[in-house]
């Protein structure tokens, strides 16, 4: 992985694609949500809602993994694994700015004032993420 890595997939960091977030259950086995996101200050930011049961997943177990990736051309992705900072705050600017990437910037407001404002920031850092680009692969 080079360091360039970010700005080689910037255009799918911005696009409006879910991630799946991906955290354990007390019997191991892996739970797969998709979450909105946005890349920010080489993180990958999700906000989660008090109770749910991805909180008591990563309170039981610290660790989780992310993939973003692209289902057109030129099916590029990333994927990280680590443990998360979690930080229960109030969100309001993070989720406007994560909503505003799917909702457009007058949905991501109104999106944002109809819910909590205090809830958990979940930030994946990118220690080691593992990236891939299909292009040369295609025809």
């Amino acid at each position: 992985m080079t360091p360039e890595w970010p700005d080689d997939l910037q255009t799918l960091l911005e696009a409006p694609s879910p991630a799946v977030l991906v955290t354990y259950r007390k019997d191991d086995r892996a739970l797969a949500t998709p979450v909105w996101f946005r890349w920010a200050d080489d993180a990958f930011e999700m906000v989660i809602a008090k109770g749910d049961v991805k909180l008591r997943h990563l309170e039981r177990r610290p660790e989780c993994a992310v993939v973003i990736f692209e289902t057109v051309p030129p099916f590029r992705g990333v994927e990280l694994r680590g443990k998360p900072d979690l930080r229960e705050t109030d969100v309001t600017p993070q989720r406007t700015a994560i909503a505003s990437r799917y909702l457009g910037p007058d949905g991501g407001k109104r999106y944002a004032a109809a819910r909590d404002p205090i809830a958990v920031l979940l930030r994946l850092a990118a220690d080691s993420p593992r990236a891939w680009d299909l292009t040369a692969m295609l025809p």
